[in-house]
């Protein structure tokens, strides 16, 4: 049986579907993943061109290097995509899949860019979201969120809200 794995943006307005196996998963360390992704560094997992449909929309890319482009969605900036130029396999963002559980990390690179306290993370405290004493905070951020649901919707939802009033 041939596995399906869905994923999308937060916003919704670009969705995907694989077809078929995985390749490798890993995360990657260098500097432009870093800044790509806004964080520590990108988590990615390798899939075949012809494996993977745009179901909605489609991302925008940035050309990050001579070799390399990005692909984002243009509303609401989710990171979707590392990809070769030429090459028969894209890296689509772990956590843009409707369940990231299912793409386990097998490896990583570009350690030499690695952040200094990264191996750290792990012993550092639980944030308020797990104490009871702000239970009701969290459940009202969780009832008002605007960030599309971890499956495939038939119609995409009115077009969310901007901090700024804007859609």
């Amino acid at each position: 049986m041939t596995e399906t794995y869905t994923g999308g943006c937060q916003c919704g307005a670009v969705r995907f579907r694989i077809q078929g196996a995985l390749g490798e998963a890993s995360i990657c360390h260098c500097r432009m993943c870093q800044k790509a992704f806004g964080n520590f560094f990108a988590p990615l997992v390798d899939v075949r061109h012809e494996d993977l449909t745009w179901t909605r929309g489609q991302p925008n890319y940035y050309a990050s290097s001579d070799l390399v482009d990005r692909g984002f969605c243009g509303k609401c900036g989710t990171p979707l995509v590392f990809a070769y130029r030429d090459y028969p396999l894209i890296g689509l963002a772990i956590g843009a899949f409707d369940e990231p559980d299912r793409v386990p990390v097998t490896k990583q690179h570009w350690l030499r860019d690695q952040v200094s306290f990264f191996e750290a993370l792990h012993t550092l405290p639980g944030g308020p979201e797990d104490d009871p004493e702000f239970a009701d905070v969290i459940a009202e951020i969780d009832a008002s969120n605007h960030q599309h649901p971890d499956h495939d919707t038939k119609e995409w939802p009115e077009a969310p809200k901007m901090s700024d009033g804007t859609e």
